[in-house]
């Protein structure tokens, strides 16, 4: 009986670790390989695919619009700052953003005079000292990018570091895990 016993239960220790084993083996095999990035021409040829889709039809007649040009105008006017990577004075404008908007965390800000939405990507701790910037504040804002929408009629900054009153406000913690 005991034999009967010991050579069942070993069975099952067998199957059940070549289970365990092939779920391995199959999970594995599953994982998507690193691709490796489009050429030139491919790139090129993706751009003109979406430029011929509806959207990239209306993307195109609302930078050849005047609110696009507006648009791009300001964004050239803080090029310099955004690449150089230096303070730009502002002025709290509205606490809140346009209607609609789907920007997460954000105001509206006047950098030499004209409107840009200033987006912030806060940390639970940080945004108790966002939430004290009141209308009028003056700031100085430091980004790398700035980016726009059709939807909005504003450039898009994205804040990593925000002073007032020579306190610093806002500074964006670097992202966990990599770039």
């Amino acid at each position: 009986m005991k034999k009967v016993f010991y050579a069942i239960m070993l069975s099952l220790v067998v199957v059940s670790g070549l289970v365990f084993a092939n779920r391995e083996i199959k999970n594995g095999t599953t994982e998507n390989p690193s691709t490796k990035p489009l050429s030139a021409a491919e790139r090129k040829a993706g751009l003109k695919k979406w430029e011929a889709s509806p959207d990239g039809i209306l993307y195109k007649k609302w930078e050849a619009s005047a609110a696009g040009k507006k648009v791009y105008a300001a964004e050239a006017k803080i090029r310099k700052h955004l690449n150089d990577y230096t303070n730009m004075e502002g002025v709290v404008t509205s606490l809140s953003l346009p209607p609609g908007s789907r920007l997460g965390f954000g105001v509206m800000v006047r950098i030499n005079d004209d409107d840009y939405i200033v987006k912030f990507e806060p940390e639970k701790s940080q945004l108790g000292q966002l939430h004290s910037l009141k209308v009028n504040d003056k700031i100085m804002v430091k980004s790398h990018s700035v980016s726009h929408a059709p939807k909005y009629s504003y450039p898009i900054v994205s804040c990593e570091y925000l002073e007032r009153d020579g306190k610093v406000i806002f500074k964006r913690a670097p992202r966990k895990g990599g770039c």
